[in-house]
């Protein structure tokens, strides 16, 4: 007979695979195949590569190595545009210096002949472009204090110089030609007050060389005038006076320089022009800190969206209010005098002008970085930095009329107001500080609006990302069944036809007793008992036949 023994063969990869025992039906299990590594590739993945253990050239890190090419080169060119574009900001305000001309007086208190010549000088002087100061005649009329206060309206900023022939001049002149008077002092015939504080810029590069240029020539050409006409009149007086006077004919006219408002503390420089760019780069690294704090402890993105603006706003003022105060302590430790024209009170004042100032300069900062990111935030800082400085090193009044927006920047106010605590200039402390407040009113309300935005994008894009991964994450297949073994297998129950039919069959000694004999698998098709499945097989019929 034809045995039914079959050789056991290795489960094909994703086949059905069958076993035949004995009072068994087939079973049928899908067996995953096992796919065997890939090849390592020519460049293995950067993850793979052993940290520390390439050099720049190393082709495992290509993909690298183009990323941070092509970030240097981009950063690059992105710089040279800001170079040209932000940086002729402040080339342009020296450039064209000074573009503009500053107002000046011209006052005759004489109402005699020094007054008159110098009256036609000055006027004549106007017509040069390349002087440095419109001279304006004013009526001695408008003065009624005399140049005490003509003194007082140059502190007060309504010029920046004035030129004023004393009362009395001329009359002074003739007495000292017609008695040889050897204490004659031509220089009490004109006085020029000028207020260096305001800008002590504008003052050294800008009003004094002029004075120097103009004054000198009108007093030249006053001599030559006064020495033609006394050796027309009477020659022997020139003998005379040059012997015993001679200023009264080599210098007949002179001036003196009333400087109302000394820069005289050269420290104050720090904190009038070059302490603002340290006090912008201060804010900057504050909201530095800020940010950095808020990333490393996680509150960037465990906050919510108004805990967030809250967050950052008051830790921003408390910061600046604490860093403002050592700021200006440092001040004092150099004698600066703060009491000079405010008392007691100049020190807060100073203090609270840079609480404010460094609250609308880094604010500013606070709102951009929001938008720009950290990774942007450093070309916007140059782009603040040097739109302020450029207006801050010179009077806005000699510089094209591009930079007038200089008067609504924060460090012209700065300046502008610290010059009237340490320097007694015109107190202008309400308009300075003013802008402070609405420059930090108009971060308040761009920072918020900056922070809901980019965290509206920043939801939306981590929705799309979620989507996304969802939309290609692969389907997940069941865990392979594992396919039971003969030994194995629980014994499977038998029917009650099938038992009975047992039963004969021992009697007739067909059917070897379970154990005993034969093992199911070299069972041949003579012996195989016939169950109600087995007999179906073979064409046996119903249970009668088999009784």
């Amino acid at each position: 007979m034809a045995t039914l023994t079959e050789k056991k063969k290795e489960p094909s990869p994703l086949l059905p695979t069958t076993s035949r025992f004995s009072n068994s039906t087939a079973h049928t299990t899908e067996i995953p195949a096992q796919h065997a590594p890939s090849p390592t590739a020519a460049h293995p993945p950067a993850h793979l590569v052993a940290p520390f253990s390439c050099n720049f050239n190393d082709p495992r890190i290509a993909p690298q190595r183009k990323a941070f090419l092509k970030a240097m080169i981009f950063g690059g060119i992105f710089l040279t545009i800001v170079i040209f574009a932000v940086f002729s900001i402040y080339w342009g305000a020296l450039y064209l210096v000074p573009c503009g001309k500053l107002k000046g007086w011209v006052v005759d208190l004489d109402g005699g002949r020094i007054g008159n010549s110098t009256l036609a000088a000055l006027q004549e002087a106007n017509a040069n472009p390349a002087g440095t100061v419109d001279w304006q005649i004013q009526p001695a009329s408008r003065f009624v204090g005399g140049a005490a206060e003509i003194a007082d309206r140059i502190v007060n900023q309504n010029a920046w110089v004035a030129i004023v022939i004393n009362e009395g001049a001329s009359d002074r002149l003739s007495n000292a030609v017609a008695n040889v008077d050897a204490s004659y002092n031509s220089t009490d015939a004109i006085t020029v007050f000028v207020n260096e504080a305001r800008q002590e810029n504008a003052f050294r590069s800008l009003i004094r060389p002029y004075l120097w240029k103009v004054l000198p020539t009108l007093a030249e050409r006053f001599s030559e005038e006064l020495s033609s006409e006394l050796a027309t009149q009477n020659p022997g007086s020139v003998v005379n006076i040059l012997r015993n006077a001679p200023q009264i004919i080599t210098l007949p006219v002179g001036y003196t320089i009333d400087n109302l408002r000394p820069f005289d503390y050269p420290v104050a420089t720090a904190v009038t022009f070059v302490g603002l760019i340290y006090l912008l780069v201060l804010s900057f690294v504050i909201v530095q800190i800020c940010a950095g704090a808020r990333f490393i402890s996680g509150l960037e993105t465990k906050l919510s969206t108004v805990s967030l603006i809250k967050t950052r706003i008051v830790t921003s003022f408390i910061i600046y209010f604490f860093i403002s105060i050592f700021y200006s302590s440092l001040t004092a430790a150099f004698q600066v005098k703060f009491g000079r024209k405010y008392d007691s009170a100049g020190f807060v004042i100073f203090w609270m002008l840079h609480f404010l100032a460094m609250s609308a300069l880094g604010l500013a900062l606070e709102s951009m970085i929001t938008l720009l990111t950290p990774r942007f935030i450093p070309f916007f800082v140059i782009l603040w930095l040097l739109s302020n400085v450029s207006v801050a090193f010179m009077p806005i009044d000699v510089l094209p009329s591009f930079y007038h927006y200089g008067y609504a920047f924060p460090f012209w106010h700065v300046s502008s107001a610290i010059r009237s605590i340490l320097f007694r200039t015109k107190n202008t402390l309400g308009l300075n500080f003013g802008v402070l407040i609405a420059w930090v009113c108009v971060s308040l309300i761009s920072l918020p609006l900056f922070q809901w935005f980019m965290r509206r994008r920043m939801i939306t894009k981590i929705a799309a990302q979620k989507a996304r991964e969802a939309n290609e994450a692969p389907p997940v297949a069941a865990p392979p069944v594992p396919v039971p073994q003969a030994a194995s297998l629980p014994p499977q129950p038998e029917s009650e036809k099938a038992g009975r039919w047992r039963q004969v069959g021992k009697m007739v000694g067909r059917v070897p007793v379970k154990g005993k004999g034969k093992t199911p698998e070299t069972i041949n098709e003579k012996d195989t008992p016939v169950t109600e499945e087995t007999g179906n097989e073979r064409g046996d019929v119903g249970e009668d036949r088999r009784l």
